[in-house]
């Protein structure tokens, strides 16, 4: 597969474009509000930042679910058009704030659940969404290039935010995020309708989310990777958080610094976003692989000494972490059926960012009690720990046998039927795996 399949369609290439430059303005607004946090607004206070980032990603919990089976019921390319608009609101409300010198702590904390409210509506409906733009065999490939596009945008948006912010101030940067959100409303309202590949959406009925919820407890391969998932997501992927701390206090550095952090970070995501878009079909133990990576990357980066050597240390883990996120978004989108991935998508979305509220505080605590590296450290250990327990699990329950080859060095999963035939590296049973555990879900929802 050529990793820029996906960009031969007119409707994708539109939402490519226009989501690329809203992501630019999303990461210039991440940046400028945690630095707004730590060095205006609280006495460089990780716990802060902690709260503001918890606020923001706490409505995951309570709304993704409903979220969901609007993504299954509604017109997916409106309702995103809605959420386009209230996210720009928002963000030019706290910069007018911010402008007219009237901001405070609270309200930043308030704008964050209110941008949080809006993006976990968001959230599953531009997972699936993407399926009405690309032909199923082209989805993985689809779902590499998004995240491409946001990590692209994660390389620029970081250090435009801290060169902004030591130019103009935090406020404008919230102003120029309200203004590129247009660029997604325009893709959407220039789609061409003949393009999009509308899938089956849900009939109105009783049980809807728990009906999701039987889906997903009867796939034990989903099960794993939201497992997996939820741990690193909620130890490990605080980066804005850790970030900052690291820049400030361990490195003495300012916001441009700071910036450049996340901007070198992004290389490594980038360069996963792109794997994972020549990939044609990720697998369950590519997500478990990529969360032990990610480990053993996180615990060298919280080592490295220097301000350069810890931003060199970035990248591995970027890679890692992004790897492990196409994987899981992938593999759960190509094995769940149409009219129910909405609400497996938002399933997923409460346990990947519904985990950062849990996360961020306990983090940012621990970077304030024994220092910034630690807040690194423990998502280093956790997600090892983690990554080791769904390998052994998936081994016993799964009767998989895992090898490891020195020369040319990579992991060789073998399934029963391999063993027998001799034949390596032969995917037939996990996917037997998954099919069983979708029909077995489906029968259970249909029963109910």
């Amino acid at each position: 597969m050529s990793t820029f399949d996906s960009l031969r369609f007119f409707n994708y290439r539109l939402w490519f474009a226009g989501a690329l430059v809203a992501n630019v303005g999303t990461w210039m607004q991440r940046v400028a509000q945690d630095w707004l946090v730590l060095t205006q607004l609280s006495d460089d206070s990780g716990v802060a930042v902690g709260i503001t980032t918890a606020l923001q990603f706490a409505p995951v919990l309570a709304l993704s679910a409903y979220a969901g089976l609007l993504a299954d019921r509604m017109d997916r390319r409106k309702l995103l058009i809605a959420t386009q608009v209230g996210q720009g609101v928002l963000a030019l409300g706290l910069g007018l704030l911010v402008l007219i010198g009237n901001a405070q702590l609270w309200h930043v904390y308030l704008f964050a659940l209110l941008l949080g409210c809006v993006s976990a509506i968001d959230g599953p409906v531009r997972q699936t969404f993407v399926a009405e733009l690309v032909p199923p065999d082209k989805l993985s490939n689809a779902v590499g290039l998004n995240s491409a596009s946001f990590n692209a945008a994660r390389l620029v948006g970081p250090g435009v935010a801290g060169l902004l912010i030591a130019w103009v101030g935090t406020g404008w940067v919230f102003v120029i995020n309200a203004v590129t959100f247009g660029a997604t409303i325009f893709a959407l309202t220039t789609m061409r309708r003949s393009g999009l590949r509308p899938m089956p959406t849900a009939s109105r009925s009783k049980g809807q989310i728990r009906a999701g919820m039987r889906y997903v407890r009867g796939r034990t391969d989903i099960v794993v990777i939201m497992v997996v998932v939820g741990v690193v997501s909620t130890f490990g992927l605080n980066f804005q958080l850790t970030s900052a701390l690291m820049a400030r206090s361990e490195f003495g550095k300012g916001a441009g610094e700071y910036g450049i952090l996340g901007s070198i970070l992004a290389i490594g995501s980038l360069t996963g976003a792109l794997l994972a878009a020549r990939r044609e079909r990720p697998r369950v133990r590519l997500v478990i692989g990529a969360a032990f990576g990610f480990g053993i990357a996180s615990g060298v980066m919280a080592l490295m000494p220097t301000y350069p050597a810890f931003a060199i240390a970035c990248i591995p883990v970027g890679l890692a972490s992004l790897t492990m996120m196409t994987a899981a978004n992938a593999t759960i989108q190509m094995t769940t059926e149409p009219a129910m991935r909405g609400r497996v998508m938002a399933l997923y979305m409460i346990v990947f960012l519904g985990a950062t509220p849990v996360g961020s505080p306990i983090v940012g605590w621990i970077g304030e009690t024994f220092g910034a590296r630690w807040s690194i450290g423990i998502g280093s250990i956790t997600a090892l720990l983690v990554s080791t327990g769904a390998a052994l699990w998936a081994r016993k329950a799964w009767d998989v046998e895992v090898r490891y080859h020195l020369r040319r060095p990579h992991l060789e999963v073998l399934y029963p039927t391999t063993r027998a035939t001799g034949v390596p590296e032969v995917t037939a049973r996990q996917d037997a795996v998954a099919e069983a555990g979708a029909r077995d879900a489906a029968d259970e929802v249909t029963a109910a």
